[in-house]
């Protein structure tokens, strides 16, 4: 049996894993990012990437731009309105964390 393959009745756990982006296939990259929700809780892969730690928030900032749009074109909130709802929980999170989580080092 391969890697992947399932019969009937098999109870093995899903990864339901996004497609990486088109233009990697043309002009490689880095991953750099990768969340993960297992029940219910965040698990995170990330490569320090940067030499300035203050590129990190230009990503989360276009991360968010990007969840925008996605709310936005289905109709569930405004590009606006959605903004301003990541805003206002990033800033709760980091002034007061609910799980402030923990950090394994794995290559």
């Amino acid at each position: 049996m391969n890697p992947g393959d399932s019969t009937p009745g098999d109870s093995a756990p899903v990864f339901d894993a996004l497609h990486v982006p088109p233009v990697v296939f043309e002009s490689g990259g880095v991953e750099v990012l990768r969340a993960v929700i297992v029940d219910g809780a965040l698990h995170i892969s990330l490569r320090r990437a940067f030499d300035d730690p203050e590129a990190w928030g230009m990503v989360m900032a276009d991360i968010s731009r990007h969840v925008a749009r996605i709310y936005a074109t289905e109709d569930k909130f405004s590009e606006t309105e959605t903004l301003e709802r990541i805003r206002s929980l990033f800033n709760a999170e980091m002034d007061s964390p609910t799980d402030p989580g923990t950090i394994s080092a794995v290559s």
